[in-house]
């Protein structure tokens, strides 16, 4: 996988390496191809309220914004995994943080959230109406489970 990350955040909330091992986890699991292209960006507050402004048209900074690239999404399971620059993520690690803490876990956990819900909407995934709720937040769940289990798993090894 080519998984890029960069942190502007001025913070040390986010482990980046933390979030390339998730984020191969879910590209395989999705499975797209092991030469997709995704970049993930940890913004401060005040970029992130830029690009909410500008994008969004919403004011104040926000969680977590993507960008699709190539229109790729996920198919059958036979057949050949989509190959393409997946897009950008772009998550801010202080908004996280205090999500985290109002709903009663650690940034971690809202950034593994964040991440994958993320990588859901460059597939195409979206939660506007209530079928897509269902169907976006059912996929993430069912992802977030199965990686929390593979990294406890990982973790009682060591």
């Amino acid at each position: 996988m080519n998984i890029d990350v960069s942190d502007s955040s001025g913070t040390d909330l986010a482990d980046p390496e933390h979030l390339i091992t998730q984020a191969a986890f879910l590209l395989d699991r999705l499975r797209l191809d092991p030469e997709c292209e995704l970049s993930i960006a940890l913004v401060g507050e005040a970029e992130m309220e830029r690009l909410h402004v500008e994008w969004m048209d919403l004011p104040g900074p926000t969680d977590v914004l993507s960008f699709p690239m190539d229109d790729l999404s996920v198919g059958p399971l036979e057949g050949p995994a989509p190959l393409g620059i997946l897009g950008d993520i772009i998550l801010c690690p202080t908004v996280a943080a205090r999500q985290g803490i109002e709903a009663g876990h650690s940034a971690t956990a809202e950034l593994e959230l964040l991440l994958t819900h993320g990588v859901l909407h460059l597939l195409g995934f979206d939660h506007a109406e209530p079928d897509e709720h269902a169907v976006m937040f059912g996929l993430q769940d069912d992802l977030l489970a199965e990686w929390r289990s593979r990294e406890e798993g990982s973790r009682e090894k060591a």
